[in-house]
């Protein structure tokens, strides 16, 4: 009796925690930043994308991979200690001009594909790694020292995430890569260091000279051209203003030529007599006849009064009797 009871209750247990493994595995859920790939008997299906609760076999039956659809990133590069130091493992590699290099590069990725991710390779971000780690050298290695450190960053850059992205693609790993930053690309030695951040000091420095100087050159040209265009303005001006004024004397002397045609010796008188007080402005024109007498003319001058001649004979009066 004792044992018929222990296997009713081993069998009750059995039960209960069947019953609990099918609760807890028949169900699973899914966030709006999260995949999921449900695997029966080892056979992944197609992934689930959708939010929320989802329902499966449950365990060993079915069992259900979530994975993140976030951007993962991977660091492949040197470090420093505390003192400075640059620790070099795995990031030493040689240019094409035969000079060693370290490099800081980071690599984003994320998964595209859930069942290629989980069943096409064993380790994809190792897999990752490796092939940024090949890509980097390649480009590295058929670049020139002088443009891994200064300006030639940028062009190594996307060689880098160009040669990374079809390997990975090749790799049909469920990966695809989002991004690939050289953070920095420095030299084993440190006097070396210092010697090429005088040369990108002093490269620098060209190009603020040249910017200035054509700065300078800009706006001298502009001050050229300003004054230039004000000349040439200036020159209209003057050149209109004489084209009016000639216009201006040929009208006034077509009028004085009809005058004179009307009556030549007038107008002949006429102009000997401008002409002097043109000449002479301040002087007094008095016209006489044959005679000797004043002749009125215009303009007409304010001549001065003359004495008369008694005028002239008071004073000697005066002096007779004087005497």
């Amino acid at each position: 009796m004792g044992t018929k009871r222990v296997l009713v209750t081993l069998g009750l247990a059995v039960t209960g925690l069947l019953l609990l493994l099918i609760v807890f595995t028949t169900w699973y859920t899914v966030d709006e930043s999260e995949q999921a790939v449900v695997i029966s008997f080892g056979q992944a299906g197609a992934p689930v994308t959708e939010s929320g609760l989802h329902f499966k076999l449950p365990w060993p039956i079915q069992k259900a991979e979530i994975l993140s659809k976030e951007t993962y990133s991977i660091h492949f590069g040197y470090k420093q200690d505390k003192s400075g130091e640059i620790i070099d493992k795995e990031t030493k590699m040689i240019t094409g001009d035969e000079y060693i290099v370290l490099t800081d590069l980071t690599v984003q990725w994320r998964i595209v594909d859930p069942k290629k991710y989980l069943f096409n390779a064993e380790e994809p971000v190792e897999i990752l790694r490796d092939a940024a780690s090949a890509s980097i050298r390649s480009v590295i290695g058929s670049s020139t020292i002088d443009a891994a450190l200064t300006d030639g960053k940028a062009e190594i850059e996307a060689k880098t995430r160009d040669l990374l992205t079809s390997l990975v693609e090749n790799y049909d790993i469920g990966i695809a890569v989002q991004g690939v930053k050289l953070q920095d690309v420095e030299l084993p030695n440190a006097e070396v260091r210092a010697a090429f951040t005088a040369v990108t000091d002093a490269r620098e420095t060209k190009n603020t000279k040249i910017n200035e100087a054509k700065k300078y050159e800009n706006q001298k040209k502009n001050e050229a051209i300003g004054e230039r265009d004000a000349i040439k303005s200036q020159a209209l001006g003057k050149k209109t203003a004489r084209i009016e004024q000639a216009r201006g004397d040929v009208a006034l002397f077509n009028d004085l030529y009809t005058e004179y045609a009307k009556n030549k010796a007038i107008t002949r008188q006429r102009l000997i007599l401008e002409t002097l007080e043109q000449v002479l402005p301040k002087a007094n024109l008095y016209i006489m006849n044959d005679s000797g007498e004043t002749v009125k003319y215009l303009p007409l001058q304010q001549l001065p009064q003359l004495p008369s001649a008694d005028e002239t004979e008071k004073p000697a009066e005066k002096g007779e009797k004087a005497s």
